[in-house]
């Protein structure tokens, strides 16, 4: 799909996204991954069988076969396990993924609880793999940061296949299903840039190219909820990480374009049921 716009590039200059190299190599018999806060995975099948179960409820299919090599991509703390033959077993290249911001990360929000697709569905992200498994097959000086780093390489590139194939990779109604939309993108990618402008729905609607109703209409149908609600989520979000960082909450309120400080801790308390001084002491104590 052509687009004019970076679609993501402000999204995660704003929410940083970091990898870690934890495995590589075989696995047999069953491996088990735990859900822990903030963390996701990104696993890499490079050859083998395996069976991938979830536990009910979770969101996730309860029992998958892999069959060939394939990419799986947890976006947000979900425990899953692997079954491998306890001889042959499989080969893996895996990585712990870190969402700044936690599960409240827009593109962790935005994607379903896991992705599974075959690497045969990915050819543009054959190159960067190529250089992934030459770094994890042997150490090298630095070769764990480079595979970090390759591995976020990987994981952008593979926003991007999603943003192209929404309808192939199961994306539900959020903000990579609004990016998709080749309008939608160029209003959203707007509010991602100058999220403190004032942004009114006749503006939003004249940058996506469309009318009012038509911009309303198609907005809540693709990103699951109204333009003026997701700019008051896109706003606290922002507000969250500023924050965690030590801002003032005047100095926050006048970056997003709040009227007061006051004004802000009012939509704050309205939208996450604490004040800001609540919310951040309860933060800090989460393990």
């Amino acid at each position: 799909m052509s687009q004019s716009v970076d679609r993501l590039s402000s999204l995660l200059e704003r929410f940083r996204v970091r990898a870690h190299l934890f495995h590589h190599g075989p696995l047999c018999g069953v491996t088990h991954y735990a859900a822990e806060p903030g963390r996701g995975f990104l696993h890499v099948m490079r050859n083998g069988e395996m069976t991938l179960t979830h536990r009910a409820r979770s969101g996730a299919p309860k029992k998958l076969r892999i069959t060939e090599p394939t990419l799986l991509f947890y976006p947000r703390p979900l425990a899953h396990d692997f079954h491998n033959a306890p001889a042959e077993g499989c080969d893996f290249t895996c990585a712990a993924v870190e969402f700044e911001g936690g599960d409240e990360h827009p593109l962790a929000r935005a994607l379903p609880p896991v992705v599974v697709l075959p690497l045969a569905q990915l050819p543009t992200l054959e190159h960067t793999l190529t250089l992934l498994f030459a770094e994890t097959e042997q150490v090298r000086c630095g070769h764990r940061l480079l595979a970090n780093r390759l591995f976020e390489v990987l994981l952008l590139q593979l926003l991007r296949w999603l943003l192209d194939h929404p309808e192939e990779s199961g994306v539900p109604a959020g903000l990579l299903n609004g990016l998709s939309h080749p309008q939608l993108a160029k209003a959203l990618v707007a509010l991602h840039e100058a999220p403190g402008d004032g942004w009114t729905l006749p503006r939003m609607a004249e940058r996506a190219g469309m009318s009012r109703s038509a911009f309303a209409a198609a907005f809540k149908s693709h990103v699951g909820e109204g333009p003026a609600e997701y700019l008051a989520q896109w706003r606290l979000s922002i507000a969250q990480t500023r924050l965690r960082l030590g801002a003032p909450l005047k100095t926050i309120a006048e970056e997003l374009g709040y009227s007061s400080a006051s004004a802000l801790s009012r939509v704050f308390a309205q939208k996450v049921g604490r004040s800001p001084r609540d919310w951040l002491r309860h933060d800090t104590l989460l393990p």
